[in-house]
């Protein structure tokens, strides 16, 4: 299986901090990449150059045969983007949204499309109700009806859990797993160590601005994930810094 995304070599700087440091990473189509790491480790920064958000100091990109940052525009038809701000909004209606959202992205004569997303997402009968009314919960599920709107091979999920309520949160795990098991590639950033524990089918350590550790989800160890991650943290930081294989 060919990888989706390929990301060698990654510098990202501001001033005089360095956040990525020579950074690899890559993702085959169908995965589900969980990458874990505490405030600060670099995860947002990761994921707003591969929607070239954010442009990188040094290093190679190329998603779903595209390079950045020279291809920005065709890259970014690849991909579906959801952070913890659903980037909606709300004076128009659910279905106004995504009709807004599909003329951007090129789409033309797609009502039943659209509902078929808003059915996906489990707010058909919410489709003419303003987004403002919208709990959080129901705004994120939204959000990702926007994201997956025009079919992009790749979705990025950014903490895409924050500030749900456990039910939200719940509705939208379900949410994640049905699309992924249509064979969508998905990487979401997180630090909610038990929720993505059932949800991602990989693993990768993201710690100082490297990916130290990546682990399919068949070969956790039975200790659990947590308790995964602050092991490869604590021989990190034993080590010097230097990478534990996978």
């Amino acid at each position: 299986m060919s990888d989706i995304i390929e990301v060698r070599n990654l510098i990202k700087r501001f001033g005089h901090k360095q956040v990525l440091r020579k950074l690899d990473f890559s993702v085959q189509q169908g995965e589900f990449v969980a990458l874990l790491g505490s405030n600060g480790a670099g995860k947002t920064t990761l994921l707003r150059i591969l929607y070239s958000l954010s442009k990188p100091n040094y290093g190679e990109i190329q998603i779903a045969g595209y390079l950045l940052p020279g291809q920005a525009a065709q890259v970014r038809r690849k991909l579906g983007v959801v952070s913890h701000l659903p980037l909606l909004y709300g004076d128009l209606s659910a279905e106004e949204n995504l009709k807004f959202y599909g003329r951007l992205y090129g789409l033309t004569d797609f009502q039943e499309h659209l509902e078929q997303i808003l059915q996906l997402v489990g707010l058909l009968k919410r489709k003419k109700d303003l987004v403002r009314t919208f709990s959080r919960g129901m705004q994120q599920r939204l959000a990702i009806g926007r994201a997956i709107l025009h079919d992009p091979e790749v979705l990025l999920l950014d903490e895409p859990h924050t500030g749900l309520d456990q039910d939200a949160a719940n509705m939208l795990d379900t949410l994640l797993q049905e699309i992924a098991s249509k064979g969508r590639t998905v990487v979401m950033t997180s630090h909610d160590f038990p929720r993505v524990a059932n949800l991602a089918t990989r693993f990768d350590v993201l710690y100082k601005g490297k990916i130290h550790s990546s682990k399919l989800a068949k070969d956790l160890p039975q200790h659990g994930l947590l308790a995964y991650y602050q092991s490869i943290v604590e021989e990190i930081d034993a080590g010097g810094g230097k990478s534990i294989a996978a």
